[in-house]
């Protein structure tokens, strides 16, 4: 196969969940992603394509969050069940990538489970609330309750993605509001929630791994700001995107170059 992707579902403790795995290469990468409003399943050969850098030298894991959830579930959780996955999977000292939400799941890991990290990619996210993100989860549960996908949609694009961006793809907003509308209002609220739940500010020191920061000024859903405090804190690398929201890691023709770099070795051209 193309990408050698496999699809299989892990029941750990009662815990179930959803994985993809692709690549051909012997390195671990696990990749945490973001916000989804109706998880991973089916999504295997997009992903792959869409993160065909780094099929020749790692063996890629995705892992969705649980099936079943309860009203107070935090992200810290689903570093839990992400930690368990690795285990039963035999995976150690793991490349993590963790983009949005699934950035503060990869704090969680990196800090409670340094033995699953050798090097963490901390994109488009947050290690504690700030005003922004606080605003914006609210609103897209607000919208959820009222049942109002279109707007929640719309709202989460014009959130994520840079004003040339959508109005290059802007033909293309009406079938989004269509096809990614949540399929399962509860689940996709308590999912939001813990988008609040992050609190790894104080404890980040406690990460030992080599880290790689990515922020946007333009990020409209967890603030610019957000990726700086991180980098301040760990005293690691930061990249900053000058013209890009929290889109960054879709819009940006360079982004997983820079990713894979870091993960390499290798001197990035910027």
């Amino acid at each position: 196969m193309l990408f050698n992707i496999k699809t299989f579902k892990l029941n750990i403790n009662n815990i179930e969940m959803d994985c993809i795995t692709f690549g051909k290469g012997d390195k671990p990468l696990i990749m945490i992603q973001g916000l989804n409003t109706n998880g991973i399943k089916g999504a295997g050969f997009l992903l792959a394509y869409m993160y065909r850098k780094f099929i020749k030298d790692y063996k890629i894991y995705i892992f969705d969050r649980r099936k079943e959830l309860y009203e107070d579930i935090t992200v810290k959780d689903f570093a839990y069940d992400i930690s368990l996955a690795m285990d039963k999977l035999n995976i150690k000292n793991a490349y993590i990538f963790g983009v949005s939400q699934g950035g503060m799941i990869a704090q969680y890991i990196a800090i409670n489970r340094p033995d699953l990290v050798n090097k963490l990619v901390l994109a488009l996210t947050l290690s504690r609330n700030n005003k922004t993100v606080e605003s914006v989860v609210n609103n897209w549960i607000e919208l959820t309750k009222e049942n109002d996908m279109k707007n929640l949609i719309i709202d989460m694009v014009y959130k994520m993605y840079s004003q040339s961006y959508i109005k290059k793809y802007k033909l293309f907003i009406p079938l989004l509001t269509i096809i990614q509308k949540p399929k399962d209002k509860k689940r996709f609220i308590t999912l939001v929630k813990s988008c609040l739940t992050c609190d790894t500010y104080d404890d980040l020191n406690k990460i030992k791994c080599p880290v790689f920061v990515i922020g946007a000024k333009n990020d409209e859903v967890v603030g610019s700001e957000a990726s700086i405090e991180i980098a301040k804190k760990l005293n690691f690398k930061l990249y900053m995107y000058d013209d890009l929201g929290h889109g960054a890691y879709e819009e940006a023709k360079d982004f997983n170059e820079k990713v894979y770099n870091f993960l390499m070795n290798k001197k990035s051209s910027n």
